[in-house]
């Protein structure tokens, strides 16, 4: 599928930006700018079932044929969080950024309950910015907005696929294809300490990032700067 992709800036380095399971290309609103402020052309994506991509069809397989699909290759960074990290793992070698940055990704997702689908359409059909806010009080405003919009544009059969063939399955890869940095939350709930060793041991840098939870990007945008800066 080719999926929808916007691009911002006109810098000579490419960066790419996917984002988590119930998200959509908003979700970068603050690292984006940051990003072409250091002199990048930012390349974001609406996954398969999210945003204004199409719907249907979802398998492993397609979380990572799609952004090789629809991402230039050769860019000089490429960012996953979460379920975009898990895509982003599964098309590195053949996308072959210069260096890849995993935020909390969600290589060994616990199981989810069969009815995960119609579970998640009533979230999204009752969230609303009160919620969204009390379950994340580190956000701005545009966070919270960006997040509703999300929820909205969100296809509920994804978490049922999530549910049947991704949740409960170890997704951490091999290796390190090109040099890799996995950021886990202050938390460490996703990326856990058994997780953190393993990645180590197969050639990805692994940091903490204080301050943040499962959404890094959103919880210390100005944190995951810094985590960039100094490493990339």
């Amino acid at each position: 599928m080719n999926l929808e992709t916007y691009t911002t800036g006109t810098g000579e380095r490419t960066a790419l930006l996917v984002h988590g399971a119930g998200a959509h290309h908003g979700t970068w609103h603050a690292l984006a700018p940051a990003l072409v402020e250091r002199g990048y052309r930012v390349v974001s994506v609406d996954l398969r079932g999210h945003g204004a991509s199409g719907r249907g069809g979802y398998s492993v397989r397609a979380l990572g044929d799609d952004l090789v699909d629809s991402l230039p290759a050769g860019a000089d960074l490429a960012v996953g969080h979460s379920m975009g990290g898990v895509s982003l793992a599964l098309a590195v070698e053949r996308l072959a950024p210069a260096a890849a940055v995993y935020l909390d990704p969600a290589f060994r997702p616990p199981p989810m309950p069969d009815d995960a689908g119609e579970r998640m359409r009533r979230v999204f059909e009752t969230a609303d910015a009160a919620h969204v806010r009390a379950m994340n009080p580190r956000w701005s405003d545009l966070d919270v907005e960006q997040e509703l919009i999300g929820f909205a544009a969100c296809d509920p059969e994804f978490y049922a696929f999530v549910a049947a063939e991704v949740a409960g399955r170890d997704l951490l890869p091999d290796k390190a294809h090109v040099p890799s940095l996995v950021l886990r939350a202050e938390d460490a709930i996703t990326v856990d300490d058994r997780t953190a060793a393993d990645l180590a041991e197969r050639g990805f840098e692994v940091r903490r990032v204080a301050g943040a939870g499962h959404c890094i990007h959103r919880d210390n945008p100005a944190g995951l700067l810094a985590e960039l800066d100094s490493w990339v």
